[in-house]
């Protein structure tokens, strides 16, 4: 029905302001309803311009309000994975071809998005090598809009004895993107969770040169898969 009436009434192209919304949504929720109030938050706004923006959003068919939080629409989620995929393709070129440290990519990517045109963007992927991940490890949607599921788990909430490899960093804080750089926390390292302090203290991380301890609430920020028991292994 949604695909019927947008092609007799196509919406506007979103601008900037409500691309950045769209694609927010998406990130916060990564398939569940997120609230008014997150999304102020993450954006640094206040929750009435918050609000006046959703209303926009929800008046061109882009989201759903629910009793549980907010919702893409299929045409909306199809809008945040498009602008996704130009601001992961943005990050990869500022690392991999300019040498833009992970930690000043996000935000420059930021300021770049609105003078970037589709075609440049899918030259500058070409120029990349075709990345198949931002450098933070989250995974740059198709140009149909495809994204591979992800089933990973914060780093927080495995057990002692548990081993695997990064997968993701989901911070955006330059400080602690470069202080993860300095431990090697990036993606793709594999370790072992070797010990936890009791009452929410640190981690202690075997990495394949070192051992590292981080605290809590970093470990939150790291995405990881774990690798599978032994076969055999008691429970």
């Amino acid at each position: 029905m949604e695909d019927a009436l947008n092609r007799h009434h196509p919406p506007p192209s979103p601008t900037p302001a409500m691309r950045a919304y769209l694609a927010e949504i998406y990130r916060l929720g990564e398939g569940e309803p997120v609230r008014a109030t997150q999304l102020a938050r993450r954006l640094d706004v206040t929750l009435t311009a918050a609000v006046r923006m959703l209303n926009r959003l929800e008046s061109h068919g882009w989201i759903q309000r629910t009793r549980h939080g907010i919702r893409l629409t299929e045409t909306g989620e199809r809008e945040a994975l498009r602008s996704i995929r130009r601001h992961r393709i943005l990050e990869a070129f500022l690392n991999r071809v300019l040498g833009i440290g992970w930690e000043e990519v996000h935000a420059l990517a930021d300021r770049l998005d609105p003078a970037v045109d589709e075609a440049l963007c899918e030259r500058m992927y070409e120029v990349a090598g075709r990345p198949s991940h931002c450098p933070h490890g989250d995974p740059i949607p198709t140009p149909e809009g495809w994204i591979p599921p992800l089933g990973d788990v914060p780093l927080s909430e495995i057990p002692i004895g548990a081993r695997g490899r990064i997968t993701r960093v989901k911070t955006e804080d330059a400080e602690q993107l470069r202080y993860l750089g300095s431990l090697g926390l990036v993606p793709g390292v594999p370790f072992e969770l070797v010990a936890r302090a009791p009452f929410n203290g640190p981690l202690r991380l075997r990495l394949p040169q070192h051992d590292v301890i981080i605290g809590p609430e970093l470990a939150q920020h790291l995405r990881v898969i774990l690798e599978p028991e032994p076969s055999g292994a008691s429970s």
